[in-house]
């Protein structure tokens, strides 16, 4: 309490430097920021309205159909498990498999569960955990499939080819799994029933985060998780998701193991205008989200079914863990983003295109507020910097209490500052990215596009390409946001 009231002290504070009439002074400046700031509140608004309305009203009666539906019907889902694991912790991988193994054990019809593995210790972990689980496993089966390290996207579509050959039926689903995340025991009771939509071709569910140690880190993922749950349930209510995260993530056992599905996983790409192929090496749950999007599947949402994910900080220090984050996360985003915005609005709904849409206007307007600012301080008076510092302390708390209030509960006075850095410090790394989409590395891994190895002439003119793009857009920004402004 104390920390916050400090907080709105502060806010206080500041607001007061500002001598009387200066804004007047200022006035085209500060229409211009006023107009960025209401697009995105008003857009902030705008989903979290949809949120709330999926969340208290649509999803129970969604799901109380679904659910009577299911149990209607005579057949009952036999539930595949699809898991892969690379360079995972032992004390990692033996909660996140007991609670595989325990909610397979639960599934109504059994279960089949795909363990794909590189190392042979790790095999031999999981059989043990498999052997000594302290609950009935007769009517789960369990295949180890030892594979050569060659990326996460070879190891699902061998999998999914392994699945395919257990015969699965079209009231069968598929639960993919990464190895740091920890799945509920009743994953298969709760999302079984959405699929008797046969519109529906896969669901993904809230997340929860497992770190123990406190800390920036820490406090920054719960914070991404919270805003997550906001966005997902307003998508949720077109019931098209922007995302299958790969974490974890439910499919319809017959589309999962259509050969068209695991080439799309195993051999996506794109072809750039300047950087030519780019072949996917992450961002497999993008390729799956898209393969059902152009194909017309909905996407559902399960706001009140979690999975636990244990993260590791990738680097020494917080914000270059963020940064290694941000640059995988919104590589695979963007790289999926232009072909989804040629996907008819007609087909995947007019809200959900916009949503795409707004992924790359969002990079633009979140950088032109701050640059406004820089622009006006520079030229007129430095006294709009403790006006705007005030305006983004008051707003971003406004949000967090928003957010928080969503889940129900209080927040460390730490968010504000958090949602500030992910919101501008995420708009310039995915400025960064998108001109630069052939450019992807695994956290956990050293191989990928664009590793610090010595590159070839061509390489290396693409890269100057990437970067003289990059300066000449933000170049032009700057002087859109000068003449805007009246400085020029």
């Amino acid at each position: 309490m104390l920390s916050h009231l400090a907080y709105l002290s502060v806010i206080v504070l500041l607001a007061s430097l500002v001598p009387p009439g200066f804004l007047g002074e200022v006035q085209q400046a500060v229409l211009v920021i006023g107009v960025l700031g209401m697009w995105r509140y008003s857009w902030a608004a705008i989903n979290f309205t949809r949120a709330v309305i999926f969340r208290r009203f649509a999803y129970p009666r969604r799901k109380k159909r679904a659910h009577a539906a299911y149990a209607a019907q005579p057949q009952r889902a036999h539930a595949f498990f699809l898991t892969t694991s690379y360079k995972i912790e032992t004390e990692v991988t033996i909660p996140v498999y007991r609670s595989i193994f325990l909610a397979a054990s639960k599934s109504e019809n059994g279960a089949t569960i795909v363990s794909s593995v590189v190392d042979g210790a790790d095999a031999r972990l999981i059989q043990k955990i498999y052997d000594t689980m302290p609950v009935n496993m007769a009517s789960v089966k369990l295949i180890i499939d030892r594979i050569p390290g060659t990326g996460k996207r070879d190891a699902l579509a061998k999998s999914l080819n392994l699945i395919a050959r257990e015969c699965p039926t079209p009231h069968d689903i598929i639960v993919f799994v990464d190895g740091d995340s920890c799945v509920p025991e009743d994953i298969v009771a709760q999302s079984a029933p959405v699929f008797t939509d046969r519109k529906v071709g896969a669901l993904t569910t809230d997340e929860k985060v497992d770190i123990p140690q406190p800390g920036l880190f820490r406090d920054w993922f719960e914070l991404r998780f919270d805003q997550r749950q906001v966005m997902m349930c307003s998508m949720g209510l077109s019931n098209r998701v922007l995302t299958l995260t790969g974490r974890m993530s439910v499919f319809r056992a017959d589309l999962a193991t259509n050969p068209d599905f695991i080439n799309a996983v195993q051999h996506d790409y794109i072809d750039h205008w300047r950087l030519g192929r780019v072949n996917f090496l992450t961002g497999d749950d993008k390729s799956t989200w898209f393969w059902l999007m152009k194909n017309g599947y909905e996407m559902a949402y399960l706001p009140d079914v979690a999975s636990s994910s244990m993260e590791t900080q990738p680097k020494p220090t917080f914000v270059g863990s963020a940064v290694a984050l941000m640059v995988r996360w919104f590589g695979n985003m963007l790289r999926t983003n232009g072909r989804a915005l040629d996907l008819s609005p007609k087909q995947i709904g007019f809200f959900t295109w916009w949503s795409i849409l707004d992924q790359r206007m969002s990079i633009w307007t979140t950088l032109a507020g701050p640059l406004c600012v820089l622009a006006v301080a520079a030229t007129f008076d430095a006294a709009v910097i403790p006006a705007y510092i005030a305006w983004v302390m008051l707003t971003r708390y406004i949000f967090c209490t928003a957010i928080c209030l969503f889940r129900g509960r209080s927040f460390p006075i730490t968010y504000t500052g958090l949602l500030y850095f992910s919101q501008l410090f995420g708009a310039a790394v995915k400025s960064y990215v998108l001109f630069r989409l052939d450019r992807q590395k695994w956290t956990r891994q050293a191989s990928g596009a664009g590793a610090s190895t010595p590159q070839p002439i061509g390489a290396r003119l693409v890269a100057a390409s990437s970067s003289y793009m990059h300066l000449l857009t933000m170049g032009w920004l700057m002087i859109g946001v000068l003449y805007l402004t009246g400085v020029m």
